[in-house]
């Protein structure tokens, strides 16, 4: 694995020759995180989101891991969501049921999945209730700089497009200062309805981690890392830049292959 600081704000650069040696590195951040949140708080508040990501987390449900994390202290929250019935094939709920949660002992209350029974404004406005009563007792800490909530780690995908959660390009939703979570009903991408954290709430974390692979996202991985100048476009995943806590990307060799030498260790 190859270890690189980055462009000045874009974080930690973790560059792996397999994906198998990503998903131990990415076992042991996560696992190093969750220790680390418990001791001091108590519990760990832990954002997910949907494609790819889920099937990289793999080997927490794996040894060591399953039997060493303190999974009765984890809260699960979404950083996106389809709107969409919990048992549908896009549902991010179900692909992290399906391929993390139901294999580790995770308490099931402690799952907060959105309201899939309500439109998609009504189930972004329920959603962001339910994480303001969590911020209220601390389960979800507050961010020092804002209200907005400061949870211990988020994880996100990154698509082709550079979108990170459900903010894409030129969306208005990038653009949202005020809610926890916002809605969009027309994602350029299948199914339209989603909810999605907003970018204060994502920059308010202690935590950000982007796991990335394959050759497709290595132009989006470029655009949102490499210093290309003020005629850059700004695509989502070059605005997460956590204001108090620190951003990570989880690179295989295919999604780093356009990053600036200077970004790579020689």
């Amino acid at each position: 694995m190859a270890l690189s600081d980055g462009q000045k704000n874009r974080g930690e650069l973790r560059i792996h020759e397999s994906l198998d040696e990503l998903m131990t590195d990415l076992a042991d951040y996560v696992a190093e995180l969750s220790e680390a949140s418990v001791k001091e708080r108590g519990v760990f508040a832990i954002a997910l989101s949907g494609g790819s990501l889920i099937g990289l987390m793999g080997k927490l449900c794996e040894a060591p891991y399953n039997k060493t994390v303190d999974w009765s202290k984890w809260y699960i929250f979404w950083a996106d969501e389809r709107v969409v019935a919990k048992n549908h094939a896009e549902s991010n709920y179900k692909l992290a049921k399906d391929g993390l949660l139901s294999k580790v002992p995770i308490v099931p209350s402690h799952v907060h999945s959105i309201n899939d029974s309500v439109s998609a404004e009504e189930a972004a406005e329920d959603y962001e209730f339910v994480i303001r009563q969590f911020v209220k007792t601390r389960v979800v800490s507050v961010s020092e700089i804002s209200d907005c909530p400061k949870f211990d780690l988020i994880l996100l995908g990154l698509g082709p497009d550079g979108h990170i959660a459900s903010l894409f390009p030129n969306h208005s939703a990038l653009n949202e200062r005020e809610e926890w979570v916002t809605f969009i009903t027309d994602s350029p991408k299948p199914p339209p309805e989603r909810i999605t954290f907003t970018m204060p709430v994502i920059n308010s974390a202690s935590n950000v981690a982007v796991v990335v692979t394959g050759d497709s996202k290595a132009e989006s991985v470029h655009l949102a890392i490499d210093d290309l100048g003020p005629d850059c476009p700004l695509i989502p995943a070059r605005m997460v830049q956590p204001a108090m806590g620190k951003l990570v990307w989880f690179l295989d060799k295919l999604a780093a292959s356009k990053l600036e030498e200077s970004n790579l260790n020689k």
